[in-house]
């Protein structure tokens, strides 16, 4: 192997996600191929071994009595290369004993354990999963069938566990049998665990899929088989016995470095998340425009270290949502009046009077519910959520399915069709009720906020699109008054969803939320052309959220892709990968953009303050490389700053040809 090669790709594999588990596979696959160790010429030779594990197997199988073994026709082609000094045979031209174990008649207790596919794992053998066969039954086990120190155990049966290898190295005290799904691989005068690397390498590995090309088993993706005469029959790139131990050593060394890269890595990842989480919440705790300004300036400067995975932009997301309903990404400009505040009572008891909602009783104060009341802005005012709305349950016709109330024409919500909701929208139904099972249920009207509220997913808000039917998982706020905005209600019960799952999950069983917790929540209420400022500016940071995401979702496949055509390259063993690798783009993008007003200091504007940084122009060919994002990400992005001013309008976008060397490069 080249070292030169080799280091130039190491940063690619290591960074990537699972990186670490593609440089194992590297150096198993390094192992196998010869270039891992030197070869020392007065070693005894390939053929030499391979001869005297013939007359270890005679022996062995004359002494238990054992029919021999009928071999498969020799190797004809070397899958890949492998030096000069070494061979390729079959697997069993190199064994003793090649054989599935038996299916055991188990007991709760007895002297011999049984070897199960569960034992089988790939950080260790786990003798403690294994159960036991009764006494009773051993007769029927031939010598040959009890386990011995250096047994590979090879998992031959199930999606998922076929294809984990271990080496059986239990005390000298236990005796084991294997089960029928599991094939034990007795060695002649071989290294298990150089045995143990060939069937641990992606080049086996790969092969354990019926798609596979080259597969080494046979069923469907939900139940794969390795059949015995496939181990017998599997090619061995075997090098000298002496060698074998040479290589298994630098194996070993090589491993506990990758434990040891592994090891830093997750400690740079926790204190990434740490770092990010403090400086995230230092955004959060921001009581003044100033500050917001300091440490949003603070996080921005620093996206590339703090956020690395996708899943990273979830706590980004509800500091945005939380920023909203402290009043410090909107400049208020009205006030919520106290006979605002009076008439939102007035109201409730004019419905109430004319029978368009039940009467209500009293708020009560649960556990928790003073936790909400924080700093909001002088012109706000902190309300309940029962005195903007009638807070309704849906209702579930009994016994469910039943066709008197089901299948109707009457669309019928369910927790699900809330949860599957995409962005802030219900649009579809997935159930239907009868005339007869709108009787049992309530009915509400389009562009009713909604908050599911048993479950595992309760807490999570949407506004349905369309007049329906809902069932008892969802709690329904009706007849909103005028002074609150449907989707500033729904950002509000979002930000809240994990207060709620939290606050549920203080009870015993099932978590539940019942309306009266819901009716006693404070809310912030905002007059009302701030509500429609603050939607508008929370939306606009979701949808930076969202380019950040797909930016790192882009970053993750694309490490990973760069990673395995890594080790492809360097082992010569092509691992297949879901999609094409991408290709270097044909034209590049020489339009100049510049700067245009100043955005506010609370303007999500990348591209903006990217060109203030660099005089107020560049290309817009250096402009997308420096965003860093996908180009369909960076047009929509330049699209919006463009349309707020911030970026002026540019000259018509040319596309240039590269030169082929270029492209090449």
């Amino acid at each position: 192997m080249d070292a030169q090669q080799f280091l130039a790709e190491f940063g690619h594999i290591a960074n990537a996600p699972g990186g670490v588990a593609r440089l194992r596979e590297l150096v198993i696959q390094l192992a196998i191929s010869g270039r891992l160790v030197e070869r020392i010429e007065s070693e005894t030779t390939t053929s030499q071994a391979i001869e005297a594990a013939a007359e270890l197997r005679r022996a062995y199988e004359k002494e238990l009595d054992l029919r021999a073994t009928r071999m498969h026709p020799p190797l004809h082609s070397k899958p890949f290369p492998v030096p000069d000094h070494w061979q390729w045979t079959r697997l069993e031209q190199i064994c003793l004993y090649i054989q599935r174990g038996k299916g055991p008649k188990y007991v709760e207790r007895s002297l011999t354990h049984v070897i199960s596919q569960k034992c089988v794992q790939w950080s260790a053998f786990d003798l403690p999963s294994a159960r036991f066969v009764a006494d009773d039954s051993l007769g029927s086990y031939g010598k040959e069938r009890f386990l011995c120190a250096g047994d590979l155990l090879w998992n031959s049966t199930g999606t998922g566990t076929a294809g984990r290898v271990a080496i059986y190295q239990p005390d000298e005290s236990v005796t084991a049998v294997a089960d029928s799904h599991v094939t034990v691989v007795r060695l002649a005068n071989c290294s298990p665990r150089y045995l143990w690397c060939v069937i641990a390498s992606p080049w086996v590995q790969s092969r354990i899929e019926p798609s596979h090309p080259d597969s080494l088993v046979s069923g469907t993706t939900q139940q794969v088989e390795l059949n015995t005469s496939t181990a017998r029959a599997l090619p061995i790139p075997l090098p000298p016995i002496q060698e074998q131990s040479r290589i298994v050593a630098k194996v070993d060394e090589l491993m506990a470095l990758c434990d040891k890269l592994e090891e830093q890595q997750q400690a740079r990842r926790k204190l990434q998340n740490k770092l990010r989480q403090s400086t995230q919440q230092a955004v959060a705790s921001a009581t003044s425009p100033h500050e917001l300004q300091t440490t949003w300036a603070r996080l921005a400067d620093n996206f590339g270290r703090l956020f690395h995975a996708p899943e990273d932009v979830a706590d980004l997301r509800q500091v945005i949502l939380d920023l909203a309903f402290t009043g410090n990404i909107s400049e208020p400009s009205e006030r919520v009046t106290s006979d605002l505040v009076e008439s939102l009572h007035l109201r409730k008891m004019q419905l109430s009077a004319e029978k368009r909602i039940k009467r209500e009783t009293p708020v009560i104060d649960f556990p928790g519910i003073a936790e909400m009341l924080g700093s909001i802005p002088g012109q706000w005012a902190w309300v309940r959520l029962n005195d903007i709305a009638s807070v309704v349950r849906g209702g579930s016709p009994r016994p469910a399915g039943d066709p008197k109330f089901y299948g109707g024409n009457i669309p019928f919500l369910k927790v699900a069709d809330v949860t599957a909701a995409r962005g802030m929208f219900v649009e579809r139904f997935t159930s239907t009720i009868t005339e007869a099972g709108l009787n049992k249920t309530r009915e509400i009207s389009k562009r009713t906020v909604l908050l599911t509220n048993s479950g595992a997913t309760l807490g999570v808000p949407a506004i349905c699109e369309f007049r329906t039917t809902f069932n008892d998982g969802i709690a329904a706020f009706i007849e909103l008054n005028d002074a609150v905005f449907d989707k500033y209600l729904y950002l509000f019960l979002k930000s809240k969803t994990k207060w709620l799952q939290d606050i549920a999950s203080r009870g015993q069983g099932q978590p539940n939320l019942n309306t009266e917790i819901i009716r006693s929540m404070w809310f912030p209420l905002a007059p009302i052309s701030e509500q429609y400022r603050i939607v508008t500016r929370v939306s606009e940071l979701m949808r930076f959220c969202d380019v950040l995401e797909a930016n790192l979702k882009h970053a993750a496949v694309v490490g990973e892709r760069v990673a395995v055509a890594a080790v492809a390259s360097l082992t010569g063993i092509a691992i297949e990968q879901e999609e094409e690798p991408m290709k270097a783009p044909q034209t590049e993008l020489v339009a100049p953009l510049r700067l245009g007003a100043a955005p506010d200091i609370k303007a999500q504007a990348p591209l903006a303050t990217i060109l203030a940084r660099h005089h107020g122009e560049m290309s817009a060919k250096d402009l997308w490389q420096r965003f860093g994002g996908e180009i369909d990400a960076f047009y929509a992005q330049l699209k919006t700053e463009v349309a707020h001013g911030w970026i002026l309008e540019p000259a018509p976008a040319e596309m240039r040809e590269k030169p082929a060397d270029a492209v090449s490069a």
